[in-house]
C-alpha cells in the first residue's frame, strides 16, 4: 500500500507538467491577450480625446516587457512554473491583484456548494436507491424513477431558470430570493438572522447543483444492488436464516457501494472549480465565474492557476477513490 501510494503521488509531478505545458502553450496562442487589450485601451482613450492613435514600436516593447511578452515562449514558461515552486501564481492582469488572493476570496462559496450539495446527495441516494431496489418495478420505483431521469437530462442552469420563475418571483410564486448569497440588510441581522438569511439564498442554487449528481447516484446504487440481489451469497444468507431485508443491509449493500466509492473521488475537481452557468444565473460570485471571466479577459495567470489547482484535485481525488474502493471491499490489494 504504501508503495503504491508514493508511486501515484510522485506521478503527479510529470503529469502535472504535461498538463501545464499544453495547457499554456494553448494560451499563449489565444488573440486577444493582454498586449492587445493594452494596445487596443490606449487607442481608445486616444480616440475619446481626439487625437491620433499612434503606438509607436517602442511602446510596444516596453508594454510586452510589462507583461513579460518580450521573452521566448519557453522562458515564460520556466519563469511561471520557478513562480509556481515558491507558491506563487502570478498577478491577474485583469484585477490588478496575486492571483491566490483571487482564489481564496472565490474559493469558499464554491466549496460550501460543493460539499454541501454531495453531503446531501450521498445521504438522499443511499436509502433511495435501496428502497427502489428492494421495490424495483413498483409503482413507488416507477414515480421516483421518472423524477430522478427527469432531474438527470435537465441541465442545472436550465433548471435554476425554472426555479426562478416559478418560486424566485418570476411570474409565480415569490417565495425564494434569486440572485447573491445575502441580502442588503445582512448586517444589520443577528447572527441567528445571517444564518437564516444566508440559508434561504441557498436553497434554489443548491438543488440545482446537486440535482445531477443525486440522479446519476440513486441510479447507479439502484441497479448495483439489484445485480448484487441476484447473486448467489443472497440466497445462501436467507437460507441460514436472515430476513431478505437483513441480507440486504448486511452483504448486498456494501458490495453495491463499490462503483459509488469510485465516484466520490470524482467531486474533488468539482470543489474547486464551481459551476460557470450555475453563477452566472443565480449572480454568484463564485469560482465558476472567476474562470469565465478570467478566460473572456485572457487573464493568463488566473487561468493556470485554476488549470493547475483544479488538475492536482482531480489527481488527488482519484488517489482517494482507489483507496475508498479498498475500504468498501477488503479483497482489493493496492500493490
Amino acid at each position: 500500500m504504501k508503495a503504491y501510494l508514493l508511486r501515484r503521488l510522485l506521478l503527479i509531478v510529470p503529469t502535472l507538467l504535461g498538463i501545464t505545458v499544453a495547457c499554456f502553450l494553448l494560451i499563449q496562442f489565444v488573440p486577444g491577450g493582454p498586449v492587445e487589450q493594452m494596445i487596443s485601451k490606449v487607442q481608445q482613450a486616444a480616440s475619446a480625446k481626439g487625437v491620433a492613435a499612434n503606438i509607436s514600436a517602442e511602446e510596444i516593447r516596453n508594454i510586452k516587457a510589462y507583461f513579460g511578452f518580450d521573452k521566448p515562449i519557453h522562458i515564460r514558461y520556466f519563469l511561471w512554473l520557478g513562480k509556481v515552486m515558491k507558491l506563487d501564481l502570478g498577478m491577474s492582469y485583469a484585477y490588478q491583484e496575486p492571483v491566490w488572493n483571487l482564489l481564496l476570496k472565490k474559493l469558499p462559496i464554491s466549496l460550501f456548494f460543493g460539499v454541501t450539495s454531495v453531503l446531501l446527495s450521498y445521504l438522499v441516494c443511499l436509502p433511495l436507491g435501496m428502497a427502489k431496489a428492494r421495490r424495483n418495478g413498483t409503482w413507488f420505483d416507477t414515480i421516483t424513477s421518472v423524477v430522478i431521469f427527469s432531474g438527470y437530462v435537465m441541465p442545472g442552469y436550465a433548471l435554476g431558470i425554472l426555479l426562478i420563475i416559478f418560486l424566485g418571483g418570476g411570474s409565480f410564486l415569490d417565495l425564494f430570493p434569486i440572485s447573491g448569497i445575502i441580502s442588503d440588510q445582512f448586517e444589520s441581522l443577528t447572527l441567528l438572522g445571517k444564518v437564516l438569511d444566508f440559508l434561504h439564498h441557498m436553497v434554489l442554487p443548491l438543488f440545482c447543483y446537486m440535482i445531477s449528481e443525486f440522479a446519476f447516484l440513486t441510479m447507479m446504487l439502484k441497479n448495483s444492488l439489484l445485480e448484487e440481489m441476484g447473486k448467489d451469497y443472497m440466497r445462501t444468507a436467507v437460507v441460514k436464516g436472515s430476513t431478505f431485508a437483513q441480507a440486504v443491509r448486511r452483504h448486498a449493500f456494501r458490495n453495491a457501494l463499490i462503483p459509488l466509492a469510485t465516484r466520490f473521488g470524482s467531486i474533488f475537481s468539482l470543489l474547486f472549480g464551481g459551476d460557470i452557468l450555475l453563477e452566472r444565473v443565480f449572480d454568484i460570485d463564485g469560482m465558476g465565474l472567476l474562470v469565465f471571466n478570467s478566460m473572456v479577459n485572457r487573464d493568463y495567470n488566473v487561468v493556470m492557476g485554476v488549470i493547475l489547482l483544479t488538475s492536482l484535485f482531480a489527481m488527488l481525488g482519484r488517489l482517494v477513490s482507489d483507496l475508498m474502493y479498498v475500504a468498501v471491499d477488503p479483497r482489493i490489494r493496492l500493490d
